[in-house]
Formats: structure tokens, sequence, C-alpha cells
């Protein structure tokens, strides 16, 4: 049975940093890379500050966070990430981008370490294309915030082999995490319903049917959810909104997962979402 003592994580922003927060208070020694030290200042302060509400809010004591802290190293080359495990690809939605780290890592890594990414659209398969080792590739997709969220997506791809399988579902449970298994392909199981949701939101406010607050205010308080769509669209990222839904229509092509032009102009405007401190809402930027 797989057990989890070593992780990698490639990417320091908000999912990355996430992800490596989660493992270490689980026990877990990790390694996260980025490619350079300003980028791993900004991932070691994003999780030096969620770690520090978790105290303040009860949910670990100071020894624990500092034990945590403890277990996370910073690095800057491939090399280091040789005795792990497990490595979990969290890089920006860019298949491209993504497919040139897997080939590193299938450089690097040792022969039977399992290599995961976090994409949350495009097709696993499309990924350990770039490796040689196909069958111990396989779909991690959290959700943000890592900390917060209980789900995990496990996505098997065609060529995933049953081991790599149960060692993806092990990492989630170690890690705290509530596995739901699906199929690979764009999307997977929560933004193939997700996002014509987030569409069709942004196509109504576009349209000026009516405001962003009513058009929130009509899920929040008609539908029971926690937040509206167009909030739900600013806590997820804009631009990885953006990226789901290009993935999502070049699979279908379906025109309800075509991003709206409203989306492309916000874009290019540099509104973001809550990351940026504006998109549908305007927001405090932490540094």
């Amino acid at each position: 049975m797989f057990e989890l003592n070593a992780i990698g994580v490639v990417g320091g922003g908000l999912m990355g940093s996430g992800i490596a927060e989660v493992a270490a208070r689980a026990g877990v020694d990790t390694v996260i890379l980025e490619p350079s030290t300003d980028l791993l200042d900004r991932a070691r302060a994003r999780i030096e500050r969620s770690t520090a509400s978790a105290v303040q809010r009860g949910k670990m004591s100071s020894t624990e966070r500092d034990d945590a802290l403890g277990r996370i190293a910073f690095v800057t080359e491939f090399k280091a990430l040789a005795d792990r495990e497990v490595v979990v690809e969290a890089v920006p939605e860019k298949l491209e981008l993504k497919r040139e780290v897997f080939d590193r890592l299938d450089t690097v890594c040792r022969a039977d370490c399992v290599l995961a990414s976090n994409t949350s659209s495009i097709p696993i398969a499309e990924l350990a294309g770039a490796t040689r080792r196909a069958d111990q590739v396989v779909g991690l997709h959290f959700f943000s915030p890592v900390p917060v969220m209980g789900l995990l997506e496990l996505v098997r791809a065609l060529r995933t082999s049953d081991e790599t399988v149960a060692a993806g579902r092990a990492v989630g449970e170690k890690l705290g995490k509530h596995v739901i298994q699906t199929k690979d392909r764009a999307g997977f199981i929560v933004n193939m319903l997700l996002i014509p949701y987030l569409v069709a939101a942004m196509r109504m406010y576009e349209e000026g049917f009516a405001t962003r607050e009513d058009i929130d205010a009509g899920m929040r308080l008609g539908c029971n959810h926690p937040m509206g769509p167009l909030q739900l669209a600013d806590f997820i990222g804009l631009d990885v909104a953006y990226e789901v839904c290009n993935s999502l229509f070049e699979e279908f092509k379906d025109p309800a997962y075509a991003p709206p032009p409203l989306l492309k102009r916000m874009l290019a405007a540099g509104l973001l979402g809550r990351k940026s401190g504006e998109g549908f809402y305007t927001y405090e930027v932490k540094a």
C-alpha cells in the first residue's frame, strides 16, 4: 500500500503554496519549486500568512505551525525533486508550459515517482504524453483555497495504472481531502458543471439584464449558494476561468463553454479578480 512521506510541488502560486501547506501540515516532507527566489519569497509569505490565520482561528497550535513550516524546503532547481515519491505540477494553466514541466520531471525524478497535475481543465493524457511514464501520471485537482476546501478530483487517463490511481487516492486521503474519481476529459466533473453556470452569469451581466449584485444575490438567496457566480469567478481568477473556458470549448465545441467577450476585455485591462484587486468587484490586495 502506498504511503506518502515526501512530496514535491512545482509552482508556488495560490494553488501550489496551498498544496504545499496542507502536505506539510499532514506531516509530509515537502519541497516547493519556483524558478526565482522572488517567487519563492512570495510562496513562503502566502504559507506563513495562511498558517498564522489557522493558529488565530484555533485550527492548529503555534507549535504545529512551526513544525509544518519546518517541513517545507523552498528550491529553484529541479534536481531537488529527485528523491520525491510524488510531484504535483501547479503552474499556470498553459498546455505547453505544463508539458515542459512534465518533460523536466520525467528526466530528474526517480523511476517510481508518481507525476501529478493540478490542472483544472487540461486532459491528463496530453501532459502524460510529455513523459516516458504515462502509466505513472495522474490528475490531482485541488480546489482553492486548498487549506480550506475539502475536495480533490482524482483524474485517471487512459494509460494511468491501477497502482498510480491508488497512490493518488492515498495522497488525497493523507492530505485530508474527500476524493472523487473521474475519467480524463476537459473540465473533469466540477468544471464541466460549473463553467456553463459562470458563463451564463457573465453574459447576463454583459447584456445588462441585471446588476452584478442582483445576479449574485439571486443565486445566494434563491439557491442557497455561499456566493454568487460573479463573485465566485473573481475568487477563482478570471484568467483561470478564461483558460478553462477555452479548454472546454476546444474539446467539446459547445457554445455554453465559450468565454464571453466581456471576460476577454477584462483580462486585457488587467482585471483578474480577487488576486489583482479588481474583477467584477474590488478587493483589498495583500502584499
